[in-house]
Protein backbone atom coordinates (compact mmCIF):
# COMPACT_ATOMS: atom_id res chain seq x y z
CA UNK A 1 0.00 0.00 0.00
CA UNK A 2 2.97 2.61 -0.98
CA UNK A 3 0.32 5.63 -1.23
CA UNK A 4 -0.11 5.16 2.50
CA UNK A 5 3.69 4.25 3.51
CA UNK A 6 5.23 5.58 1.08
CA UNK A 7 6.36 9.29 3.07
CA UNK A 8 9.25 11.23 5.12
CA UNK A 9 8.78 10.84 8.86
CA UNK A 10 9.80 14.25 9.78
CA UNK A 11 11.59 14.63 13.43
CA UNK A 12 11.70 18.52 14.24
CA UNK A 13 13.46 19.90 17.10
CA UNK A 14 11.23 21.70 19.21
CA UNK A 15 13.27 25.13 20.09
CA UNK A 16 14.87 25.68 23.14
CA UNK A 17 15.07 22.31 24.19
CA UNK A 18 16.98 18.30 23.09
CA UNK A 19 13.01 16.67 22.46
CA UNK A 20 11.60 16.25 19.25
CA UNK A 21 8.02 15.66 17.73
CA UNK A 22 8.06 12.71 15.21
CA UNK A 23 5.75 13.90 12.39
CA UNK A 24 4.70 11.80 9.82
CA UNK A 25 4.53 13.34 6.42
CA UNK A 26 2.61 11.51 4.00
CA UNK A 27 4.52 12.16 0.65
CA UNK A 28 1.45 13.67 -1.90
CA UNK A 29 0.22 17.09 -2.21
CA UNK A 30 -3.09 17.05 0.28
CA UNK A 31 -4.70 17.47 -3.31
CA UNK A 32 -4.40 14.63 -4.33
CA UNK A 33 -5.42 12.13 -0.91
CA UNK A 34 -8.92 11.47 -3.01
CA UNK A 35 -7.25 9.77 -5.91
CA UNK A 36 -5.33 7.21 -3.24
CA UNK A 37 -9.10 5.52 -3.06
CA UNK A 38 -7.79 2.15 -0.73
CA UNK A 39 -5.39 4.60 1.81
CA UNK A 40 -8.79 6.98 2.15
CA UNK A 41 -10.82 3.77 3.01
CA UNK A 42 -8.52 2.22 5.33
CA UNK A 43 -7.31 5.89 7.31
CA UNK A 44 -11.46 5.92 7.57
CA UNK A 45 -12.40 2.51 8.76
CA UNK A 46 -9.33 3.44 11.28
CA UNK A 47 -10.53 6.18 12.79
CA UNK A 48 -7.74 9.06 11.36
CA UNK A 49 -9.54 11.94 9.98
CA UNK A 50 -8.50 13.81 7.23
CA UNK A 51 -7.60 16.56 9.18
CA UNK A 52 -5.10 14.48 11.29
CA UNK A 53 -2.64 13.87 8.55
CA UNK A 54 -0.05 15.84 7.16
CA UNK A 55 0.90 16.34 3.71
CA UNK A 56 4.23 16.89 1.95
CA UNK A 57 3.17 20.19 0.13
CA UNK A 58 2.17 21.46 3.70
CA UNK A 59 5.56 21.35 5.73
CA UNK A 60 8.77 23.52 4.34
CA UNK A 61 11.45 21.14 5.04
CA UNK A 62 13.77 23.12 3.27
CA UNK A 63 13.16 25.33 5.75
CA UNK A 64 13.46 22.95 9.08
CA UNK A 65 16.68 21.58 7.42
CA UNK A 66 18.52 25.09 7.11
CA UNK A 67 17.23 25.65 10.70
CA UNK A 68 18.48 22.42 12.10
CA UNK A 69 15.27 21.51 13.09
CA UNK A 70 14.95 18.19 11.12
CA UNK A 71 15.73 15.00 10.73
CA UNK A 72 14.35 12.52 7.94
CA UNK A 73 13.20 8.56 8.06
CA UNK A 74 12.53 7.54 4.53
CA UNK A 75 9.69 5.35 4.39
CA UNK A 76 9.20 2.83 1.24
CA UNK A 77 12.40 4.58 -0.88
CA UNK A 78 15.84 4.83 0.34
CA UNK A 79 17.03 7.64 -1.78
CA UNK A 80 15.91 11.43 -2.19
CA UNK A 81 15.29 12.92 -5.59
CA UNK A 82 17.52 15.15 -7.53
CA UNK A 83 14.97 18.03 -6.41
CA UNK A 84 15.36 17.10 -2.39
CA UNK A 85 19.73 16.54 -2.69
CA UNK A 86 19.56 19.54 -0.03
CA UNK A 87 18.52 17.62 2.20
CA UNK A 88 20.38 14.60 2.52
CA UNK A 89 22.30 15.73 5.08
CA UNK A 90 19.06 15.36 7.75
CA UNK A 91 18.28 11.68 7.00
CA UNK A 92 18.99 9.86 9.68
CA UNK A 93 17.18 6.35 8.84
CA UNK A 94 15.50 4.61 6.29
CA UNK A 95 13.03 1.40 6.17
CA UNK A 96 12.08 0.24 2.67
CA UNK A 97 11.32 -2.86 0.70
CA UNK A 98 12.59 -1.70 -2.89
CA UNK A 99 16.22 -2.49 -4.49
CA UNK A 100 18.77 -0.77 -2.10
CA UNK A 101 20.32 2.54 -4.49
CA UNK A 102 21.09 4.30 -1.16
CA UNK A 103 25.35 5.15 -0.63
CA UNK A 104 26.44 3.18 2.95
CA UNK A 105 26.64 6.23 5.52
CA UNK A 106 27.27 6.04 9.56
CA UNK A 107 24.64 8.65 9.79
CA UNK A 108 21.75 6.61 8.33
CA UNK A 109 20.39 3.73 9.49
CA UNK A 110 19.20 1.46 6.64
CA UNK A 111 17.08 -1.31 6.89
CA UNK A 112 16.24 -2.84 3.57
CA UNK A 113 14.78 -6.28 2.83
CA UNK A 114 13.04 -7.21 -0.82
CA UNK A 115 9.61 -8.38 1.52
CA UNK A 116 6.01 -8.05 -0.22
CA UNK A 117 4.96 -4.88 2.07
CA UNK A 118 7.18 -2.29 3.45
CA UNK A 119 4.73 -2.60 6.08
CA UNK A 120 5.87 -6.20 7.50
CA UNK A 121 8.97 -4.16 8.09
CA UNK A 122 7.81 -0.82 10.37
CA UNK A 123 5.83 -3.66 12.31
CA UNK A 124 9.18 -5.83 12.82
CA UNK A 125 10.79 -2.48 13.87
CA UNK A 126 7.78 -1.01 16.15
CA UNK A 127 7.52 -4.75 17.93
CA UNK A 128 11.27 -4.98 18.83
CA UNK A 129 12.15 -0.95 19.25
CA UNK A 130 9.07 0.08 20.27
CA UNK A 131 6.09 -2.23 21.36
CA UNK A 132 3.96 0.50 23.38
CA UNK A 133 3.83 2.49 19.89
CA UNK A 134 1.39 -0.42 18.98
CA UNK A 135 -2.26 -0.20 19.66
CA UNK A 136 -5.06 -1.64 18.06
CA UNK A 137 -5.81 1.44 15.59
CA UNK A 138 -1.69 1.26 14.49
CA UNK A 139 -2.34 -2.39 14.45
CA UNK A 140 -5.32 -2.04 11.80
CA UNK A 141 -3.61 0.32 9.77
CA UNK A 142 -0.44 -2.09 9.42
CA UNK A 143 -1.95 -5.22 8.98
CA UNK A 144 -4.82 -3.54 6.12
CA UNK A 145 -1.26 -2.57 4.57
CA UNK A 146 0.22 -5.83 4.85
CA UNK A 147 -2.92 -7.73 3.61
CA UNK A 148 -3.59 -5.59 0.40
CA UNK A 149 0.52 -5.58 -1.12
CA UNK A 150 0.78 -9.02 -0.45
CA UNK A 151 -2.90 -10.26 -2.62
CA UNK A 152 -4.27 -11.60 0.73
CA UNK A 153 -1.33 -13.53 1.27
CA UNK A 154 -2.04 -15.62 -1.71
CA UNK A 155 0.86 -17.29 -2.80
CA UNK A 156 0.33 -17.50 -6.36
CA UNK A 157 0.20 -13.46 -6.72
CA UNK A 158 4.23 -14.01 -6.20
CA UNK A 159 4.32 -11.30 -3.56
CA UNK A 160 3.95 -12.59 -0.29
CA UNK A 161 7.34 -13.43 1.56
CA UNK A 162 7.86 -15.65 4.63
CA UNK A 163 8.36 -12.53 6.67
CA UNK A 164 5.27 -10.97 5.86
CA UNK A 165 3.12 -14.15 7.11
CA UNK A 166 4.90 -14.07 10.49
CA UNK A 167 4.30 -10.14 10.89
CA UNK A 168 0.82 -10.51 9.75
CA UNK A 169 0.20 -13.62 12.14
CA UNK A 170 1.90 -11.74 14.87
CA UNK A 171 -0.99 -8.43 14.11
CA UNK A 172 -4.00 -11.35 14.24
CA UNK A 173 -2.38 -13.02 17.52
CA UNK A 174 -2.00 -9.29 19.43
CA UNK A 175 -5.40 -8.10 18.26
CA UNK A 176 -7.36 -10.71 17.75
CA UNK A 177 -10.34 -8.55 16.90
CA UNK A 178 -8.86 -7.04 13.48
CA UNK A 179 -11.27 -7.35 10.33
CA UNK A 180 -11.27 -10.86 9.19
CA UNK A 181 -8.21 -10.71 6.39
CA UNK A 182 -10.93 -11.80 3.54
CA UNK A 183 -13.78 -9.40 3.83
CA UNK A 184 -10.68 -7.03 4.90
CA UNK A 185 -8.68 -7.33 1.62
CA UNK A 186 -11.63 -7.28 -0.72
CA UNK A 187 -12.78 -3.83 0.88
CA UNK A 188 -9.32 -2.79 0.07
CA UNK A 189 -9.10 -4.09 -3.14
CA UNK A 190 -12.59 -2.94 -4.57
CA UNK A 191 -11.43 0.32 -3.47
CA UNK A 192 -8.03 0.37 -5.06
CA UNK A 193 -9.25 -0.67 -8.31
CA UNK A 194 -12.56 2.27 -7.74
CA UNK A 195 -11.48 4.65 -11.04
CA UNK A 196 -14.86 5.64 -11.73
CA UNK A 197 -15.34 9.24 -12.53
CA UNK A 198 -11.64 10.03 -12.63
CA UNK A 199 -9.70 11.58 -15.38
CA UNK A 200 -6.95 9.74 -17.48
CA UNK A 201 -4.94 12.83 -15.69
CA UNK A 202 -6.26 11.23 -12.22
CA UNK A 203 -5.86 7.21 -13.43
CA UNK A 204 -1.92 7.84 -13.96
CA UNK A 205 -1.33 9.67 -10.65
CA UNK A 206 -2.93 7.81 -8.79
CA UNK A 207 -0.47 5.19 -8.31
CA UNK A 208 2.61 6.66 -10.10
CA UNK A 209 6.17 6.57 -9.90
CA UNK A 210 8.90 8.80 -11.96
CA UNK A 211 11.77 8.17 -12.83
CA UNK A 212 14.90 10.37 -14.96
CA UNK A 213 18.19 10.44 -16.95
CA UNK A 214 19.95 13.02 -18.86
CA UNK A 215 16.96 15.04 -20.67
CA UNK A 216 14.36 11.81 -20.13
CA UNK A 217 11.90 11.61 -17.77
CA UNK A 218 9.49 9.27 -17.28
CA UNK A 219 6.25 8.46 -15.67
CA UNK A 220 5.44 4.71 -14.81
CA UNK A 221 2.13 4.56 -13.63
CA UNK A 222 0.00 1.12 -12.25
CA UNK A 223 -3.71 1.19 -13.91
CA UNK A 224 -5.94 -0.69 -12.53
CA UNK A 225 -8.34 -1.89 -15.69
CA UNK A 226 -6.99 -3.82 -18.40
CA UNK A 227 -5.15 -2.15 -21.52
CA UNK A 228 -8.02 -2.79 -23.90
CA UNK A 229 -10.33 -0.60 -21.49
CA UNK A 230 -7.82 1.88 -21.13
CA UNK A 231 -7.19 2.13 -24.93
CA UNK A 232 -10.78 2.85 -25.14
CA UNK A 233 -10.95 5.84 -23.19
CA UNK A 234 -12.27 9.20 -25.42
CA UNK A 235 -9.50 11.43 -26.15
CA UNK A 236 -6.56 9.47 -24.97
CA UNK A 237 -4.26 10.69 -26.93
CA UNK A 238 -5.24 14.02 -26.73
CA UNK A 239 -5.31 13.52 -22.61
CA UNK A 240 -1.81 11.03 -23.14
CA UNK A 241 0.11 14.46 -24.20
CA UNK A 242 -1.60 17.06 -22.27
CA UNK A 243 -0.06 15.04 -18.79
CA UNK A 244 3.15 14.92 -20.79
CA UNK A 245 3.12 18.47 -21.38
CA UNK A 246 1.60 19.54 -17.70
CA UNK A 247 3.91 17.06 -15.71
CA UNK A 248 6.78 17.48 -18.51
CA UNK A 249 7.03 13.75 -18.91
CA UNK A 250 8.89 12.11 -22.18
CA UNK A 251 6.82 9.10 -22.29
CA UNK A 252 4.54 7.36 -20.10
CA UNK A 253 5.08 3.77 -19.16
CA UNK A 254 1.17 2.13 -18.25
CA UNK A 255 1.28 -1.17 -16.68
CA UNK A 256 -2.04 -2.31 -16.03
CA UNK A 257 -3.18 -4.72 -13.79
CA UNK A 258 -6.17 -7.24 -12.85
CA UNK A 259 -6.48 -10.35 -11.14
CA UNK A 260 -8.56 -13.33 -11.80
CA UNK A 261 -10.87 -15.43 -9.30
CA UNK A 262 -7.57 -17.40 -7.78
CA UNK A 263 -5.88 -14.09 -7.22
CA UNK A 264 -3.34 -14.74 -9.69
CA UNK A 265 -2.74 -11.69 -12.05
CA UNK A 266 -2.96 -10.41 -15.33
CA UNK A 267 -0.36 -7.68 -16.98
CA UNK A 268 -0.27 -5.85 -19.53
CA UNK A 269 1.62 -3.26 -20.60
CA UNK A 270 1.52 0.62 -22.92
CA UNK A 271 4.53 3.07 -23.85
CA UNK A 272 3.19 5.96 -24.59
CA UNK A 273 5.62 9.02 -26.51
CA UNK A 274 4.67 11.80 -29.23
CA UNK A 275 8.67 11.47 -29.54
CA UNK A 276 9.13 8.47 -32.13
CA UNK A 277 12.89 8.48 -30.23
CA UNK A 278 11.46 8.36 -26.34
CA UNK A 279 8.59 5.64 -27.47
CA UNK A 280 11.41 3.46 -29.44
CA UNK A 281 14.53 3.50 -27.06
CA UNK A 282 11.78 2.89 -23.56
CA UNK A 283 9.83 -0.41 -25.54
CA UNK A 284 13.06 -1.42 -26.83
CA UNK A 285 14.56 -1.25 -22.94
CA UNK A 286 11.68 -3.47 -21.87
CA UNK A 287 11.56 -6.14 -24.30
CA UNK A 288 15.20 -6.86 -23.72
CA UNK A 289 15.36 -7.53 -20.10
CA UNK A 290 16.23 -10.13 -18.90
CA UNK A 291 16.85 -9.30 -15.27
CA UNK A 292 13.83 -10.20 -15.21
CA UNK A 293 12.23 -11.26 -18.61
CA UNK A 294 8.96 -9.21 -18.95
CA UNK A 295 8.05 -12.25 -21.71
CA UNK A 296 6.63 -9.63 -23.94
CA UNK A 297 4.10 -9.82 -26.04
CA UNK A 298 2.90 -7.06 -28.34
CA UNK A 299 -0.52 -6.46 -29.10
CA UNK A 300 -1.93 -4.03 -31.95
CA UNK A 301 -2.73 -1.03 -30.75
CA UNK A 302 -4.95 1.64 -32.11
CA UNK A 303 -2.51 4.38 -31.98
CA UNK A 304 1.03 4.93 -33.54
CA UNK A 305 2.22 6.79 -30.75
CA UNK A 306 1.36 3.76 -27.97
CA UNK A 307 2.89 0.60 -27.92
CA UNK A 308 1.25 -2.42 -26.44
CA UNK A 309 2.52 -5.41 -24.86
CA UNK A 310 0.59 -8.90 -23.25
CA UNK A 311 3.26 -9.08 -20.22
CA UNK A 312 3.91 -13.26 -20.18
CA UNK A 313 5.47 -12.64 -16.56
CA UNK A 314 2.78 -11.89 -15.02
CA UNK A 315 4.73 -11.65 -11.54
CA UNK A 316 7.03 -8.83 -12.67
CA UNK A 317 5.49 -5.88 -10.72
CA UNK A 318 6.52 -2.25 -11.16
CA UNK A 319 8.86 -2.77 -8.49
CA UNK A 320 10.79 -5.08 -10.97
CA UNK A 321 10.09 -3.43 -13.95
CA UNK A 322 11.36 0.23 -11.99
CA UNK A 323 15.42 -1.23 -11.93
CA UNK A 324 14.99 -2.08 -15.68
CA UNK A 325 13.60 1.58 -16.72
CA UNK A 326 16.60 2.78 -13.85
CA UNK A 327 19.68 1.08 -15.53
CA UNK A 328 18.23 1.98 -19.30
CA UNK A 329 17.82 5.79 -17.79
CA UNK A 330 21.89 5.28 -16.54
CA UNK A 331 22.72 4.12 -20.28
CA UNK A 332 20.65 7.02 -21.43
CA UNK A 333 22.41 10.05 -19.53
CA UNK A 334 26.22 7.99 -20.10
CA UNK A 335 25.18 8.19 -24.11
CA UNK A 336 24.36 11.91 -23.85
CA UNK A 337 27.55 13.07 -21.85
CA UNK A 338 29.51 11.24 -24.54
CA UNK A 339 26.92 13.03 -27.31
CA UNK A 340 27.88 16.52 -25.72
CA UNK A 341 31.47 15.78 -25.76
CA UNK A 342 31.29 14.90 -29.58
CA UNK A 343 28.99 17.50 -30.00
CA UNK A 344 31.74 20.36 -29.21
CA UNK A 345 34.33 18.56 -31.67
CA UNK A 346 31.99 18.24 -34.45
CA UNK A 347 30.83 22.12 -34.20
CA UNK A 348 34.30 23.17 -33.48
CA UNK A 349 34.99 21.46 -36.96
CA UNK A 350 31.56 22.53 -38.82
CA UNK A 351 32.59 26.11 -38.64
CA UNK A 352 36.38 25.69 -38.89
CA UNK A 353 38.63 27.80 -41.42
CA UNK A 354 38.11 25.83 -44.78
CA UNK A 355 41.92 27.08 -45.43
CA UNK A 356 43.10 25.53 -42.32
CA UNK A 357 44.04 21.77 -40.79
CA UNK A 358 41.72 19.31 -42.95
CA UNK A 359 38.58 18.09 -41.59
CA UNK A 360 38.01 14.79 -40.85
CA UNK A 361 35.80 12.82 -43.28
CA UNK A 362 32.50 13.07 -42.33
CA UNK A 363 31.93 9.02 -42.11
CA UNK A 364 34.76 8.53 -39.23
CA UNK A 365 33.11 11.10 -36.91
CA UNK A 366 31.15 9.49 -34.23
CA UNK A 367 27.42 10.31 -34.65
CA UNK A 368 25.37 10.16 -31.87
CA UNK A 369 22.01 11.72 -30.58
CA UNK A 370 21.32 14.37 -27.86
CA UNK A 371 18.03 16.49 -27.79
CA UNK A 372 20.64 19.79 -26.42
CA UNK A 373 22.76 18.81 -29.50
CA UNK A 374 19.97 19.26 -31.84
CA UNK A 375 18.39 22.26 -30.27
CA UNK A 376 21.77 23.86 -30.74
CA UNK A 377 22.92 22.72 -33.94
CA UNK A 378 19.41 24.56 -35.31
CA UNK A 379 20.23 27.79 -33.53
CA UNK A 380 23.61 27.10 -36.12
CA UNK A 381 21.55 26.49 -39.05
CA UNK A 382 23.37 22.96 -39.32
CA UNK A 383 20.52 20.39 -38.73
CA UNK A 384 18.98 18.75 -41.37
CA UNK A 385 17.30 15.65 -41.51
CA UNK A 386 15.39 14.82 -38.77
CA UNK A 387 11.98 15.76 -38.07
CA UNK A 388 10.44 17.77 -35.57
CA UNK A 389 8.56 14.96 -33.60
CA UNK A 390 11.75 12.80 -32.93
CA UNK A 391 13.10 15.97 -30.39
CA UNK A 392 10.12 17.01 -29.12
CA UNK A 393 12.07 17.11 -25.78
CA UNK A 394 9.57 18.38 -22.61
CA UNK A 395 11.03 20.11 -19.85
CA UNK A 396 12.57 19.46 -16.80
CA UNK A 397 9.75 18.42 -13.91
CA UNK A 398 9.09 19.35 -10.36
CA UNK A 399 9.76 16.34 -7.96
CA UNK A 400 8.62 14.87 -4.46
CA UNK A 401 10.74 12.81 -2.20
CA UNK A 402 9.55 10.09 -4.64
CA UNK A 403 11.03 11.94 -7.98
CA UNK A 404 7.50 11.85 -9.39
CA UNK A 405 4.44 13.42 -7.57
CA UNK A 406 4.47 17.29 -9.07
CA UNK A 407 3.53 19.65 -6.32
CA UNK A 408 2.26 23.10 -6.52
CA UNK A 409 5.42 25.08 -4.85
CA UNK A 410 2.64 27.98 -4.43
CA UNK A 411 0.39 26.23 -2.25
CA UNK A 412 0.84 27.74 1.70
CA UNK A 413 3.23 25.77 4.02
CA UNK A 414 2.81 24.80 7.74
CA UNK A 415 5.12 26.46 9.83
CA UNK A 416 6.97 24.15 12.34
CA UNK A 417 5.64 25.85 15.25
CA UNK A 418 1.73 24.95 14.17
CA UNK A 419 2.89 21.24 13.70
CA UNK A 420 3.98 20.92 17.16
CA UNK A 421 1.07 22.30 18.21
CA UNK A 422 -1.24 20.32 15.87
CA UNK A 423 0.12 17.20 17.17
CA UNK A 424 0.29 18.55 20.96
CA UNK A 425 -3.16 18.83 20.70
CA UNK A 426 -3.98 15.50 18.56
CA UNK A 427 -1.88 13.69 21.09
CA UNK A 428 -3.97 14.90 24.71
CA UNK A 429 -7.17 14.26 22.38
CA UNK A 430 -6.33 10.67 21.38
CA UNK A 431 -5.50 10.18 25.61
CA UNK A 432 -9.41 10.62 26.42
CA UNK A 433 -10.63 9.08 22.78
CA UNK A 434 -10.81 5.59 23.10
CA UNK A 435 -11.64 5.03 19.81
CA UNK A 436 -8.29 5.94 18.74
CA UNK A 437 -7.86 8.82 16.45
CA UNK A 438 -4.42 9.76 15.51
CA UNK A 439 -1.65 9.62 18.27
CA UNK A 440 0.71 12.56 17.76
CA UNK A 441 4.24 10.18 18.24
CA UNK A 442 3.15 7.68 15.69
Amino acid sequence: MEGFLQRCSAAIKTSGSSGKTVVPVLNIPRAEFPLRSDNVFLLKESGVPPEALVFRDEVDLAGLHRAKRLMLTLVDHNVLPSADIDLEEAVVEVIDHHHLERTPSMSCSVTVETVGSCATLVTEHIHHKAPEVLDRQVAQLLYGAIVLDCVNMAPEAGKVTPKDSQLSFLLESRFPDLPPRGALFKSLQSAKFDISGLSTEQILLKDMKAVSGGDLRLAVSAVYMTLDVFLQRRSLQQELCEFCHKHRFGAVVAMTISFNERGEPHRQLAVYSSSTLYREEVSQALEKARNPSLSFSPMSSPFNNIKSYLQGNALASRKKVLPILKNFLKEWDRKQVHCEEAEDFEELDDHVDPTGSPSFDDDARPRCFSASRHHRRRLLGTEDSWTEEDFQVPATPMNSLVEGCPLDAGLPRISAEAILEKFSRMGGEAGENKDGNWPGEQ
